[in-house]
């Protein structure tokens, strides 16, 4: 530690610790535009001009380090005049257009000008005007008002990973732009957003909707997938007007997703139910909510059955929703409940509940030195994580990817392994094998006959020389989507006790921890989802789910809720396809709605309040459940607040890992001539996501088409069990002969599932 003087105040610091955060960290103004905590130095803007003691001229803070005994004066006459010669100079070509501007109110330019700017431009010629570049659908562009800053630029290469923005041009014609027209694609593209100190970049959806003096701030938890980013939710008159990121060092940093950014624009959807509706001889009624209630208590009762109802939960509810839901069903004599709506292969079941989760912080994750990937193209299923897994590349990590495909990371993979997904996992039992014999062990029976690739020797090679306690290997959504995702836990746990490495599943939706923690599953005498949509039961409750849409068979989960006598759905939604086969819509709170808690990936309990009311007589899920447990004569459902949902759930047990040793080592789909890969989109994850119009244009958006590795034809047709899909046909070189992806979240799309198909050109 040293000490340094800052207008006469001592201060403490570190050798060579820049001047700029010495200052920050003791509460000492120093203005800035360039310069951002997360982004590397570019010291191109100059603001941060201060007198330092022996310096012939002002140096700017963000860029010079502290020594021992050094004097700096920020407010000096020779300091402020430095930084007043450099605001003038940024206002010289900026537009006066600030009553028009999103940026206006929490523009960083206005604060900075506001102390530093004159009041008179000594400027008489003409301002030079930059036109506009249209960059996709969730940011807006202004850049007449770019003040070169660059750190849009800094972000996409040092935190994207994409340097989709760059800067041409010299001096006053200098443009931040994408070089050729084009729309930005990273999936974390709208922190750019928040980073823009002026109203050169601004949120295409926001835009020109509010003020931001006009808006309230209310934190909460995102709800789309199961890191639990913190968020701001801004709101107008109970309306979502936008989220933005709110800073949690250890979560998510001072970023947030695309997905969590956006997804609001949802909640405001055309199809939004606000009332409870029955329908009466084949025709929909607006009812009260008394007799709502009372009607589904009664067909509840009715078809209390183990055998007649099924229950399809979203691992999106909260723990609160999630909790009664069981109680209620359990209750009623009721244990088919399932939240695994995108996985068709239960054979671990058997075995005890498989329970997903991430057995380090994200921090602790930056720091892996060996990162491998099994089925998962994690940049578009948990961008967070996939930014700390890029953290970590950047320091050195080495990363090994097994996939379907040769996805596009956007970060350095050391080693590839891609090929159909059968393959995928004899090469990792291969792995397994080669391991086994090189430590003189003798070979399980199942593991005899498999065959060592060079690429297992080489995956084995790698992992035996990595070190352990600094590895993680980590199985993504489109394992678990696969119908052989009981083997491929298999295969990688074994591999993971070989190598002494750690194996974790990864939860994809922001509850799917809670999900095991109030045992919202069929473990005690219920069946899965599988189960219940191949033999049709009489009697579905969906609670937050578009079967349809929301499972990997979604056509088969169709038919089987058109065939059931009664189905009451707790939607968020109206939509035609729940109209044709649902007897109840009872209208429920979306989570920026409602007070309630989410259990993320690494097991943090986090709780929120509501930030807006519900649209029209919509209802906490919490509080219907409460109702409807009385209407049905289940004990134990007096409840005044959610805290008292949350404080009757004991503590949570400590995640476990099953056994896998006595799973039978059996492949389907082994003989495809074609093997269907199932994608689920980053923008099709869950209802609200699917209704955003922005996300829907972005380049993330599901897609009617199958990427096949060669096609001549600019379609194809697609057959898998006895269905007939034609669907656009796109060629990816960096897909394995035998295999086809194709995204879910579609109707077009929802009668394919992993395993064979035929695929044929039109």
């Amino acid at each position: 530690m040293i000490k340094i003087e800052i207008n006469g105040q001592v201060v403490e610091a570190h050798e060579g610790d820049m001047l700029i955060d010495v200052a920050d960290s003791s509460a000492i103004p120093i203005p800035r535009f360039c310069y951002h905590k997360k982004l590397s130095i570019a010291a191109n803007c100059r603001m941060c001009l201060v007198e330092v003691e022996g310096a012939p001229k002002p140096l700017p803070a963000c860029s010079t380090p502290v020594t021992d005994g050094m004097k700096v004066y920020t407010k000096s006459k020779k300091a402020v005049e430095a930084q007043q010669s450099v605001m003038e100079f940024l206002l010289i070509n900026h537009p006066l257009d600030c009553p028009i501007c999103d940026q206006g109110g929490e523009c960083e330019l206005q604060d900075v000008a506001l102390e530093y700017g004159d009041d008179v431009s000594k400027y008489s010629e003409t301002k030079r005007v930059v036109a506009d570049k249209d960059i996709g659908p969730l940011i807006q562009t202004d850049m007449t008002r770019c003040i070169h800053c660059t750190r849009c630029v800094r972000f996409g290469q040092e935190v994207a990973g994409m340097m989709e923005l760059g800067a041409t041009g010299r001096s006053e014609w200098m443009q931040i732009g994408t070089y050729v027209a084009k729309s930005v694609s990273s999936e974390m593209s709208g922190n750019m957003i928040d980073l823009c100190p002026v109203g050169a970049l601004t949120s295409k959806p926001f835009r020109y909707s509010a003020r931001p003096w006009e808006l309230k701030a209310y934190p909460t938890i995102s709800g789309h997938d199961s890191i639990g980013s913190h968020i701001f939710v801004h709101a107008k008159e109970d309306t979502v007007k936008r989220v933005v990121p709110r800073e949690n060092e250890a979560l998510n940093e001072v970023w947030i997703s695309d997905r969590d950014r956006f997804a609001y624009e949802g909640l405001n959807a055309e199809d939004r139910l606000t009332q409870p509706m029955i329908k009466v001889e084949g025709e929909w009624q607006v009812v009260d909510w008394q007799t709502a209630l009372d009607f589904t208590a009664e067909k509840l009762k009715q078809y209390a059955d183990p055998k007649q109802m099924g229950v399809l939960a979203s691992a999106n509810a909260t723990v609160e929703e999630l909790y009664l839901l069981q109680k209620l069903m359990r209750g009623l004599g009721v244990h088919n409940i399932d939240t695994r709506l995108k996985q068709i292969d239960f054979r671990l079941d058997a075995l005890g509940m498989v329970e997903t989760g991430l057995s380090r912080s994200l921090e602790a994750v930056s720091q892996l030195k060996t990162i491998v990937l099994v089925g998962s193209y994690l940049r578009k299923e948990l961008p967070i994580l996939n930014h700390r897994v890029r953290q970590a590349q950047l320091a050195g990590a080495k990363v090994i990817a097994i996939n379907p495909a040769e996805f596009d990371f956007n970060y350095k993979v050391d080693q590839s392994l891609s090929d159909d997904p059968i393959t995928l996992i004899h090469t990792l039992a291969g792995t397994c094998a080669f391991l086994m014999a090189e430590e003189g062990q003798v070979l399980p029976e199942w593991l005899e006959g498999i065959a060592i690739s060079e690429k297992a020797e080489s995956l084995a090679k790698a992992l035996k020389s990595a070190q352990a306690d600094r590895s993680a290997i980590f199985i993504g959504q489109i394992a678990q989507m696969d119908s052989n995702y009981s083997q491929f836990v298999k295969v990688t746990q074994l591999l993971g006790q070989l190598t002494g490495i750690q194996v974790d599943i990864l939860p994809m939706a922001a509850n799917e921890v809670g999900v095991n923690w109030v045992n919202a599953t069929p473990e005690f005498g219920g069946v899965p989802v599988e189960s219940m949509i191949t033999v049709p039961m009489k009697a579905y409750v969906n609670y937050g789910v578009e079967p349809e849409l929301d499972c990997q068979e979604g056509v088969k989960a169709l038919e089987a809720m058109k065939q059931a006598e009664f189905v009451v759905n707790f939607t968020l939604f109206n939509s035609d396809q729940q109209q044709a086969y649902a007897d109840v819509l009872l209208p429920i709170a979306a989570y920026v709605e409602t007070a309630g808690t989410f259990v993320n990936a690494m097991g943090q309990k986090q709780s929120f309040k509501p930030a807006v009311n519900p649209p029209g007589e919509a209802k906490a899920g919490w509080k219907v459940l409460r109702v409807l447990g009385n209407l049905c004569g289940v004990e134990g459902f007096d409840y005044t607040h959610s805290n008292e949902v949350l404080a009757e759930i004991p503590e949570m047990e400590v995640r476990h890992f099953v056994d896998t040793s006595e799973l039978a080592f059996e492949l389907h789909n082994t003989d495809c001539d074609t093997y269907c890969v199932p994608m689920m989109p980053l923008y099709g994850s869950d209802a609200i996501v699917r209704r955003s119009p922005s996300l829907q244009a972005a380049h993330d958006a599901p897609q009617v088409a199958a990427r096949l590795s060669r096609c001549d034809s600019d379609e194809v047709m697609v057959f898998q069990d006895g269905v007939e899909v034609t669907l656009a046909a796109v060629v990816d070189e960096g897909l394995p002969e035998k295999v086809v992806l194709i995204d879910k979240g579609l109707i077009s799309t929802a009668a394919f599932h992993s395993g064979c198909a035929t695929v044929k050109p039109v």
